[in-house]
C-alpha cells in the first residue's frame, strides 16, 4: 500500500504460533537508498520479495534495514535478506538492542517461565509446525549491526528520518519520524484495536511505565500518518490520539 510518495506499507500474512495474522514492514526509498524497515520472522523474506514485487519496485535494490527492536518477528528475516541479495546491506539498530539482535545476550523477555508457556503450547500443534518452532525458540536468529542508532539521530535520506527511542517493549525499540511526509513507523509500541489507537500491550512489555514514558515523545512532532507493525496504517487525527494516550 502506497502511503507516501516513496513509502510502501507492505502486508505481509504470517503464522505466530498457530496463529495467522499481519504484519507491516514499511520499504522507504529515494534516489541511492532502499530502506525496508524490519523483516519478519525467519522464512517471511519471499512474501516480502513478491510483496516489494507487486508494487513495480526492485527488491535487490534494498541496501539498507532498520531494525525497530529485537523480537525474532522483526530480526528473523535479516539473514535470508543478506542471503538473498547479490551486494551488501547496511542493518542499523538502537545502540540498547544490540546486544540482543547480535546474539551476545538472550531476549530479555523470554523467562524461564514464558518459555515453558510457549513451548507447551507449540507442542501442541502438529509436529511438522511444532519441530521449527521449538528450534527458533531454542536458537533465535542473530545478525550484526552495522551503524547504531541514539535518539535524536537524523539519516540524511529520503526527505529526512529521526530515530526516536522508545524504551519499555525493549530496552532499545526504537521509532521513526519520517520528516518529509510527517509519518511515524512505531514498531510495535503502538496498535490499532477496533479503529482505535492504543498503546503498548502490558503482556509483552517488560517496562510499561517507560514505555508510556516513550509516547509522550511524540508530542515533538506534527504526525498525520502512524504504521503499527502489527495491524497497519492509522490517520484519524494521531495528534490528537497520542495527546490522549499519554493522558490515559
Amino acid at each position: 500500500m502506497k502511503i507516501a510518495e516513496n513509502i510502501e506499507m507492505l502486508e505481509i500474512s504470517m503464522n505466530m504460533l498457530g496463529v495467522e495474522t499481519k504484519i507491516y514492514p514499511t520499504l522507504i526509498w529515494d534516489d541511492n537508498n532502499m530502506i525496508l524497515v524490519d523483516a519478519g520472522l525467519p522464512g517471511a523474506i519471499k512474501k516480502i520479495e513478491d510483496e516489494v514485487s507487486r508494487t513495480g519496485l526492485s527488491f535487490n535494490n534494498i541496501n539498507k534495514i532498520i531494525v525497530t527492536h529485537t523480537d525474532i518477528d522483526h530480526i528473523g528475516g535479516i539473514q535470508d535478506l543478506k542471503n538473498e541479495l547479490d551486494h551488501p546491506v547496511t542493518v542499523m539498530a538502537h545502540k540498547d538492542d544490540k546486544p540482543f539482535i547480535e546474539g551476545e545476550k538472550k531476549f530479555n523477555k523470554i523467562t524461564p517461565e514464558r518459555m515453558e508457556q510457549m513451548q507447551e503450547k507449540i507442542k501442541s500443534m502438529p509436529e511438522d509446525q511444532s519441530k521449527p518452532l521449538l528450534e527458533l525458540l531454542q536458537n533465535p536468529p542473530k545478525s550484526k549491526v552495522d551503524k547504531v542508532l541514539e535518539d535524536g539521530t537524523e539519516l540524511p535520506c529520503c526527505g529526512g528520518i529521526i530515530v526516536i527511542h522508545t524504551p519499555g517493549h525493549t530496552p532499545g525499540h526504537i521509532c521513526l519520524y519520517l520528516k518529509k511526509d510527517k509519518i511515524l513507523i512505531a514498531g510495535d509500541l503502538l496498535h490499532i484495536v477496533d479503529g482505535e489507537l492504543r498503546g503498548p500491550y502490558p503482556h509483552n512489555t517488560p517496562d510499561m511505565e517507560s514505555a508510556i514514558d516513550s509516547i509522550n515523545k511524540f508530542s515533538n512532532y506534527d504526525v498525520e500518518k502512524i504504521v503499527c507493525y502489527h495491524s497497519g496504517l492509522y490517520t484519524s487525527n494521531p495528534n490528537q490520539k497520542l495527546a490522549e494516550l499519554v493522558e490515559k
